[in-house]
């Protein structure tokens, strides 16, 4: 999440901010398997991508206050140890 937020920064180059980064990558993030089980197609597919979307938008624009300043896992902090 971490590196989206960074590439929402480039947003005035790239015209990707939060809500374009959320609809691409969405559907891999959150792949349902309701919608890959039963062939879901036209408005029940797209309501589904929609809500997830939503989230990962959410989830974008809460970074901070979701995970902190937490390290990323096999990571290290300066100063902090860790399993670099």
């Amino acid at each position: 999440m971490r590196h989206l937020l960074h590439m929402a920064s480039y947003s005035s180059q790239t015209n990707m901010h939060a809500r374009n980064l959320a609809i691409v990558w969405a559907p891999n993030l959150l792949r349902s398997k309701d919608i890959e089980a039963t062939g879901f197609n036209g408005t029940a597919a797209f309501m589904e991508v929609r809500v997830q979307s939503i989230v990962v938008e959410f989830i974008l624009t809460h970074v901070e206050q979701l995970f902190g300043d937490a390290p990323l896992h096999g990571t290290s902090q300066p100063g902090k140890g860790g399993d670099a």
